[in-house]
This record gives structure tokens, sequence and C-alpha cells, in this order.
């Protein structure tokens, strides 16, 4: 051991010299570049516009602009005035980086926003922002969404607000009436939830009622035809943890106005059900789990049969026979067909609505909340599936099979 020798008072003398050397060569080394002032000057144009907009200061959102830029100037006034009815909590910006050429810059901005009284966390949104230095002083000239990031729902037109007992309604081209009958089907959808999910939750939903197929495919940043014959989506983070996510549920106008009141109330119910449980969802989670347990909540109750609730299943079984396993991950996706994917979702159904009626309604909510709990897939559904209801996967396919024939068949 080459070093062996060393005693304890000549370890201390090694690492005395070491930090000696350490600081000398501090002395010498060249200091830090200075912060990129152009960076502070845009963060405190974007704090002024911030500051305008909590405060319903049209000027003051305004004179972050250009003078020069008329265009601007109008398609900004008439978004402010559309979200002159959003209650907002907060709105900041955060610039993340500046590319500067001359007397321009391009700002990477975060912006973040929370709605009075429903988001214990804030929405998060990447923005590009353009600019330009006049006499010392940066104004913007542009303002649009980063790379794979979605418009919000004030850029599409002035916001109707419904607030109703659990919900909140933010709609653009839509009728008051039609507002108030989303905010009133939501707040029975809110309790519903309420007592089939033991978790804790918020106890509210935030819906978004745009005016059209493509203006919803906007908000989510995605081409109209993954949504089309969609009734809602509801977006947010799983498994964060602390404060929960900022969830919305966002209403495909076309597909949802076509349904029925019971129709309607299940779609309501089902994403609501999203929104309760995201915390508890995680990519442990298979999606016949989770499409399953909000289906089952959505349905609870309604006194619908297997058979009215799984019509395409049902088809299926009786010509096939029932599916060799529980619907994949895959065929909740857009690119296998509508058919497909209502067989997923029915079967997913089936299998939730199978644990609660076999093992009871508390077991299944367990269940769903120790998958979820866990970080990774492999062995997540295995282990829960033998700790909440003592039995296999295997064991547990073969029973769903079985229960879809018997319903079905």
């Amino acid at each position: 051991m080459a070093d062996g020798w060393l005693s304890g008072t000549g370890r201390r003398r090694t690492a005395g010299y070491g930090l000696a050397a350490l600081l000398a060569l501090s002395a010498c080394a060249s200091p830090a570049p200075a912060p990129d002032p152009v960076t502070g000057q845009v963060q405190r144009t974007l704090d002024g516009r911030a500051a305008a907009v909590l405060g319903h200061d049209e000027r003051g959102y305004l004179a972050a602009l250009d003078p020069g830029a008329a265009g601007l100037r109008d398609a900004q006034r008439a978004e402010f005035a559309n979200l002159r009815q959003v209650p907002l909590s907060a709105w900041a910006y955060r610039v993340t980086g500046v590319s500067r050429r001359g007397d321009r810059a391009t700002a990477r901005v975060e912006l973040r926003y929370r709605l009075t009284g429903y988001d214990s966390a804030p929405v998060t949104s990447a923005r590009v922002v353009d600019l330009d230095e006049r006499a010392g002083r940066w104004y913007v000239t542009g303002d649009r969404a980063g790379e794979g990031a979605a418009e919000p729902l004030w850029r599409q037109g002035p916001v109707s607000v419904v607030r109703g007992t659990h919900s909140l309604v933010l709609g653009v081209g839509q009728e008051r009436r039609t507002l108030q009958r989303i905010a009133d089907t939501a707040d029975r959808a809110v309790p519903a939830v309420s007592a089939a999910w033991p978790g804790r939750w918020a106890g509210r939903v935030v819906v978004l009622v745009p005016g059209s197929l493509d203006a919803m495919a906007a908000l989510l940043a995605a081409p109209p035809a993954s949504y089309r014959g969609i009734a809602a989506v509801t977006t947010g983070e799983a498994g964060a943890a602390g404060a929960a996510p900022a969830d919305r549920v966002i209403v495909n106008p076309e597909a949802y106005g076509v349904l029925g009141d019971l129709g309607q109330r299940v779609v309501l119910t089902h994403e609501t059900t999203h929104v309760a449980t995201r915390t508890r969802t995680s990519s442990a989670t298979p999606m016949w789990l989770s499409e399953g347990y909000a289906d089952w909540v959505g349905y609870r109750g309604t006194g619908r049969t297997p058979a009215e609730a799984a019509p395409e299943l049902q088809e299926a079984v009786r010509r096939d026979g029932p599916p060799g396993d529980l619907p994949a991950d895959a065929d909740f996706g857009f690119e296998g067909g509508a058919d497909r994917l209502a067989r997923a979702y029915e079967g997913g159904w089936l299998a939730c609505r199978l644990i609660a009626q076999r093992w009871g309604e508390a077991k299944l909510a367990a269940l769903y909340a120790q998958v979820g709990g866990q970080k990774h897939r492999e062995g997540a559904l295995e282990k829960a599936l033998n700790d909440q209801l003592d039995t296999t996967p295997r064991e547990f396919t073969a029973l769903w099979r079985a229960y879809v024939r018997e319903e079905l068949a």
C-alpha cells in the first residue's frame, strides 16, 4: 500500500496543501463571465406585461409592444380583451434563454398561470417571444407557442365563464346556456367521483369548451383527426408529487353535443375521474386499468348493462369468442380504428366491473392506487393483484375472459 504510511497528521497536512494550492489556482483563474444584460432587460419587459394582466391594465399590457407594430397591437388588444373574464390568481413569465442578433432578439419563455380557486399548481406553457431594441429598450414584436406547445383558449376568441358549485367552465364560441348545462353536468360528476374514489383530491374541475373540433385540437397541439369522435379528454401530468397538477377537461363540442343526457354525464364523470386519480396514476398503470376505472366510475349507478355499455365488444365476442388477453396499451390508440378503440375501453370497463363485483369497490380502488404508486411498469400489476386480490395476472385474465363470455355471449 503506497499511501499506507500516511499518518492522520500527514493526511491533514496534505489536505491543507491541496486547499492552499486550490486557493492559489482560484486567484489566477479568469473571473466568471458577467450575465447577459439582455436577458435581464427582456425579463423586466415581460414582468411589466405580467403585472398588467393581473392588474387588468390594457395600457400597461400594450406598453411592452413595439410602438410601430400596429397589426400586433390590434391583435394583442383583442387577446387582452379575451382574457378579461378569466379568473387569474397568478400570471408570470420566466425567460429561459435569449438569442440576440444586433437589435433583435428571440427569447424562450415559460408562462405560468393559475385559475383562482381551482389551480393548486400552475399551468406551464412554453412561449417564444420576439423583440426589437429601440433607444436601449426591448419591445415585443411577436409572441407564439413554443415547439410542441398548445395555444391557450383565449387566443381563440372572447372567453365566457360559468361558475358551478364544483366546476369552472370556460368557453369560446359557445352559447351561455350550453356552458351552463356543461357546468350542471360537471357539478353532478364531482360528487359521483368522490363517492367512488376514496383518495383525496381537490373535489373540483375545470372544463374548457372550444368552438369546434379544430379548436379543440389546437388546445392540445394535435391534429384534429386524432380526436374526431372523442367527446372529451383530460390533460395533466400523471403521478405528480406535491401539489396536484392543473388538470383541464377539454370538450369536443361536435362529439359531445350529439350525446344524450346520460352519455354526457358518463363522459364528464369519466374525465373527472381522471382528474381525481391523477396523482395515483403513473407509467406503471396499464391503460385498461386507468380507462376502465374511469368508465366504471362513469357508469356506476346508471343501471347500464354490459350489453348496453359494451356493444362493440359484444359483437366481437359473439363472432369470435372473448379476447385472448386484456386490452394492451396500443389498443387505446387511434391507429387501429374506432371499433378496436371501443372494444379496448369496453374490455377495461368489464375488468374493473369484475373486480368491483367479486372483490369489492374498496379493493378496486386499492388496486388502482397500489399500481399507480409504483415507479416502473414491470411487476407492478403482478404485485398489486397478489396483494389486493390474492391472484395472478394469468388467473385474473382467465377470470376476465370467462366474465366477458358470460356477460356478452
